[in-house]
C-alpha cells in the first residue's frame, strides 16, 4: 500500500513538473524510442543546469531514481520531499560509495537510475572528463547505459542563477550502450568500465551537438579545434 501510495505521488509530482517544462521551455524529445521499454538502466545525460534533473523525469513515465547534492537534504521536510521523489543523496568532491549502492539497489529493483556523469554542473559546449559512476553502476548491475544530451538548458537556468528563462530545450536520446559480458559472479575488470566510459563520452558528445543545434545554441568550441 505504501509503495502505491509512492507511485501516485510521483506520478503527479511527475506530470506537473512535465507540464511546467513543456510550457516553460517548449522541451522537444527526440529519439524517446530508443529507451528500454521495461526492465532497469542507467540514464547518463550531459549536466549544465538544475533543471537537468526535472527534464530528465520528462523522458519517461515510469519512476526514475537520482542523485541529489546532499544538502538537499539538509532539512528534514526537504529530505522528505527529495526522498519522495525518487532521490537520495551524494556527497560531491569524492568518490560516495553509499551513494553508488543506492543506485545499484534501485536498478536492482527494476528502476531506472539518472547518473550525470560529468558530475557536478558544467558549462559550455564541450563534455568535461567523465567519472565512471555511471558505466559503473550499469555494468555492475548488467543493464543498459542510456546517453542523453540535453541543449538548451544551460540558457534556461544557468550554473550560478536562481533565474528562469523561457527558452527553447531539446533532449536528444542516444542508443543504449549494452552492458560488458562477464561471466556470472566474475570480477568486474576497470578496464571495461573505463571502455564503457570512453564510448559513453564520445556518443554524449555528438548527442549534446545534435541537441544544442535543435535548440538553436552555438556547438563550437575553440579547445575542441
Amino acid at each position: 500500500m505504501r509503495r502505491r501510495a509512492s507511485l501516485v505521488w510521483y506520478a503527479l509530482a511527475r506530470g506537473l513538473v512535465e507540464v511546467v517544462c513543456r510550457l516553460v521551455w517548449r522541451v522537444e524529445i527526440r529519439g524517446r524510442d530508443q529507451l528500454p521499454r521495461s526492465g532497469p538502466y542507467v540514464i547518463a545525460p550531459v549536466h549544465r543546469s538544475n533543471i537537468d534533473t526535472l527534464l530528465a523525469g520528462c523522458l519517461t513515465r515510469r519512476r526514475i531514481r537520482f542523485m541529489g547534492k546532499d544538502s538537499l537534504w539538509k532539512y528534514k521536510w526537504s529530505g522528505a520531499l527529495f526522498s519522495s521523489l525518487g532521490g537520495f543523496p551524494v556527497h560531491r568532491g569524492s568518490p560516495d560509495r553509499d551513494a553508488l549502492r543506492r543506485a545499484e539497489e534501485a536498478v536492482k529493483g527494476g528502476e531506472p537510475v539518472v547518473l550525470f556523469p560529468e558530475g557536478t554542473r558544467q558549462s559550455g559546449p564541450t563534455l568535461h572528463p567523465l567519472f565512471e559512476g555511471a558505466a559503473f553502476v550499469a555494468a555492475r548491475t548488467g543493464v543498459p547505459l542510456v546517453p542523453v544530451g540535453i541543449g538548451g538548458s544551460e540558457w534556461a537556468m544557468p550554473k550560478g542563477s536562481r533565474r528562469m528563462s523561457p527558452v527553447k530545450v531539446v533532449m536528444v536520446v542516444g542508443r543504449p550502450i549494452p552492458p560488458p559480458e562477464r561471466a556470472e559472479g566474475a570480477r568486474l575488470p576497470r578496464r571495461a568500465v573505463a571502455e564503457m566510459t570512453e564510448r559513453l563520452g564520445r556518443e554524449l558528445q555528438a548527442l549534446f551537438d545534435e541537441a544544442l543545434t535543435a535548440a538553436g545554441r552555438p556547438t563550437a568550441d575553440p579547445d575542441r579545434a
